[in-house]
């Protein structure tokens, strides 16, 4: 029997029952539609925290102040004072070899005005390695100079905050006001767009750390050269343990803390945060993959079962088409045909459902989405297998049928 006789016989014999193959084929729509949701929303979680990577720098640490001792002995929390300061990072800088950048920083929010349009944002006091260790770049103006990191009141805008003071009218060169201190535009920054937890990390304004500390923070009285935390550059990602090690020692000595005593700072490595957040997104995208393929299976199934019904109702029909001339072989071919038709019908409406799905997680969900053309083509592939494994038994199981047994059943 040729091919398209084989095909045309099994389109006919499903179209004599199409309620129930459309009911069989219900199966592996699911699991299709399944597969494809499921690992687009893995794909955009592992894609959102390479965002996060390439946001944080994989050579990175961050030094924050820590639960410190209190008076007689009493722990208090890291809120109650500053334990950095700017000569902290100084020491860093220069008594660690493999770090290459260093940088101290203070934050906090304000109102930003210009003219009759104001926002409120973020603001960071920082020093110069702050950009290169956070991957920051300029998109118009030359940025601070030496002097304004002595003082200067000079600010640089991230797009968020250009946008809503300034619209489509430049920036560079004009005066705003950080709460009640003017200040001029030294520049504005590139657009980050989204960062890995959400937040625009466009909403922000950049002072010098100097500047911050007079100008926007004189009124809380930190003391003399305090920084809320200091972000590390290590040259070589190989060294990042080491050089934790080495800056934790400096600065228990510079601090001196006694043996046995809690630091009063912590030091977090970010790419082991984020080598932590990265093996839990895959697990959690094999989980959904794994979840999605019991689907299939299910479906699968569900498609053997009625094929074999299906040849317990026609042991009549098998017995005439052998009896005129059909042999095993072409007997298995049809069987087959039918089931991989149930299959690919199934997994053809599957991955439409699953793309429209994905999408309206996309847009109605708070779920990230990549739809990747490699999940369609794995879906195409899991339906053609679901068809070729669960409809290869019923198919031997006609061929092997007697003719004359039969013929003479019913």
């Amino acid at each position: 029997m040729k091919f398209t006789e084989t095909l045309r016989t099994a389109t006919f014999s499903l179209r004599g029952n199409w309620l129930r193959s459309a009911l069989t084929s219900l199966g592996v729509i699911i699991g299709i539609a399944a597969v494809i949701v499921m690992v687009s929303v893995g794909q955009g979680t592992q894609a959102e925290i390479d965002k996060l990577v390439s946001g944080l720098g994989s050579n990175r640490l961050d030094i924050s102040p820590g639960a410190g001792r209190g008076m007689g002995g009493v722990r208090m929390s890291s809120s109650s004072f500053f334990t950095l300061t700017e000569d902290d990072a100084t020491a860093i800088r220069e008594e660690v070899p493999e770090v290459e950048r260093v940088t101290g920083t203070l934050r906090g929010s304000t109102q930003v005005v210009f003219a009759e349009n104001n926002t409120q944002s973020s603001w960071q006091g920082v020093q110069e390695d702050w950009f290169a260790i956070n991957g920051w770049e300029l998109a118009g103006g030359e940025g601070f100079s030496g002097s304004d990191y002595s003082g200067g009141k000079s600010v640089i805008l991230g797009e968020t905050v250009r946008r809503e003071l300034f619209g489509d009218e430049e920036a560079v060169g004009q005066t705003v006001r950080l709460g009640r201190v003017p200040f001029t535009v030294a520049g504005v920054l590139k657009s980050k767009g989204q960062g890995g937890f959400g937040q625009d990390q466009d909403d922000l304004v950049v002072v010098p750390l100097e500047t911050a500390r007079r100008r926007l923070m004189g009124a809380m009285g930190l003391p003399a050269g305090a920084v809320m935390q200091i972000a590390v550059g290590v040259a070589d990602a190989k060294d990042l343990d080491y050089a934790q090690g080495e800056i934790e020692a400096l600065l228990r000595q510079r601090h001196r803390i006694q043996p046995g005593e809690e630091d009063d700072f912590s030091v977090r490595n970010i790419a082991e945060v984020v080598a932590t957040r990265t093996q839990a997104t895959r697990l959690m995208s094999l989980l959904l993959g794994a979840v999605a393929s019991i689907s299939l299976i299910v479906g699968g199934i569900g498609i053997m079962n009625i094929m074999l019904v299906s040849v317990t109702e026609r042991i009549r029909e098998i017995g005439l088409r052998m009896a005129v001339g059909a042999g095993p072989r072409d007997i298995q071919r049809q069987f087959l045909a039918e089931a991989m038709l149930i299959s690919l019908i199934g997994g053809a409406l599957g991955i439409l459902i699953g793309i429209g799905g994905a999408l309206a997680v996309e847009k109605f969900g708070s779920l990230p989405v990549k739809l990747d053309g490699s999940v369609i083509l794995l879906a195409a592939g899991f339906s053609i297998a679901t068809g070729l494994f669960f409809g290869f038994y019923p198919a031997r199981k006609a061929s092997r049928l007697d003719p004359i047994e039969a013929l003479r059943s019913q």
